[in-house]
């Protein structure tokens, strides 16, 4: 896919990974729309924007929100004048045992994780299926593919959205790709309360490198970004292979997840 001068809107576009793509694709001369909950840091990512060479449109906004979804697409086409690329990147994460978990919290968790990027890519199709080479860009989690234990809700919606992107790819055809991005542990804020690190086998990358990844998966017409190394690709092999194996690896380190997974949250 070609990445030159493309429009793009990045959900989640105030911090973490979707800043580090505004800013890489402004780098390849992209028009941006930003969408994010907190204006104040649409305004920074918009001057990092306008600093790396492109131009950006905020509109601020809680994306689970109808309004705010369809405002986002009206200022694609009033601003620029289509869509070629939606990225669906705004996360919120909780990590508990499921029994202790307040309900607004699963609600919250599936709402923002699952049900608004499928609202948003559907009130974006007709903007998209207009071009003539358009993408969506679904960023799951490297706990869509191997569940960790304590984040059993976290875990449902990054599958679900993961297996949305593959349903969806099959049912439009060539007209519109779709890339699944898995990163890793990640250094956004949404990583601040957890204390997850190389003790429980977790390493952590910057936002950086995922954008650079997630444009050279649509450089490459890739349909999976995984990260995380050989060591994630061996566990998902063995997670597919010999599931009781990785059970009981977990189950090893399971007290050590649980003390440094407490009050992981960010909502």
């Amino acid at each position: 896919m070609n990445l030159d001068k493309r429009v793009v809107l990045i959900s989640g576009g105030g911090s973490g990974i979707g800043r580090a793509c505004a800013v890489t694709f402004a780098r390849l001369g992209a028009r941006l729309l930003l969408v994010g909950r907190r204006a104040e840091a649409l305004v920074e990512t918009a001057g990092l924007v306008k600093a790396a060479g492109g131009t950006s449109v905020a509109v601020a906004g809680d994306i689970t929100v109808a309004s705010v979804r369809q405002e986002a697409i009206a200022a694609a086409e009033e601003s620029f004048g289509g869509l070629d690329i939606l990225i669906n990147n705004a996360g919120i994460v909780v990590a508990s045992r499921l029994q202790t978990m307040a309900d607004t919290d699963i609600h919250r968790l599936i709402d923002v994780n699952l049900t608004a990027p499928i609202m948003l890519t559907k009130v974006a199709l007709p903007l998209l299926l207009r071009q003539n080479d358009a993408a969506v860009v679904n960023v799951s989690s490297g706990m869509g593919l191997i569940g960790l234990p304590f984040y059993s809700v976290y875990v449902a919606t990054k599958a679900g959205i993961a297996r949305f992107g593959e349903s969806l790819r099959r049912e439009l055809g060539p007209g519109l790709h779709c890339l699944t991005v898995y990163p890793t542990g990640t250094e956004t804020p949404m990583m601040a309360t957890s204390r997850v690190g190389s003790a429980q086998g977790v390493m952590l990358e910057t936002p950086e490198i995922v954008a650079e990844a997630i444009v050279d998966g649509l450089r490459n017409d890739a349909i999976e970004v995984i990260r995380g190394g050989l060591p994630r690709h061996e566990m998902i092999r063995d997670n597919l292979e010999d599931p009781a194996a990785v059970d009981a690896h977990f189950r090893d380190l399971r007290n050590s997840f649980e003390m440094a997974t407490a009050g992981h949250r960010s909502v």
